[in-house]
């Protein structure tokens, strides 16, 4: 039998029950989205889930491109807040 996946949507959690009752587990999968959000965001909208360019400078500078048009587009509902 296989152990089911800690993101794999079931019926229950994969994970113990004592390890998300603490504070530090709420705080850590706050950070964690938070984190986690604008990395999906330049794969899905952005342009880095399949590169076109070679070289880590040259990526590297793409990516500072999309994480600046993530924070734009997150602009307005930050000003709202």
């Amino acid at each position: 039998m296989r152990t089911p996946h800690v993101a794999q949507k079931a019926r229950f959690s994969a994970i113990y029950g004592r390890t998300t009752r603490h504070e530090g587990y709420t705080l850590s999968q706050r950070c964690r989205k938070k984190i986690e959000e604008p990395f999906g965001w330049a794969k899905t909208v952005g342009p880095m889930a399949q590169t076109i360019h070679r070289g880590v400078k040259r990526v590297g500078v793409q990516f500072t491109f999309t994480m600046a048009a993530c924070t734009l587009a997150r602009l307005p509902r930050l000003l709202a807040a």
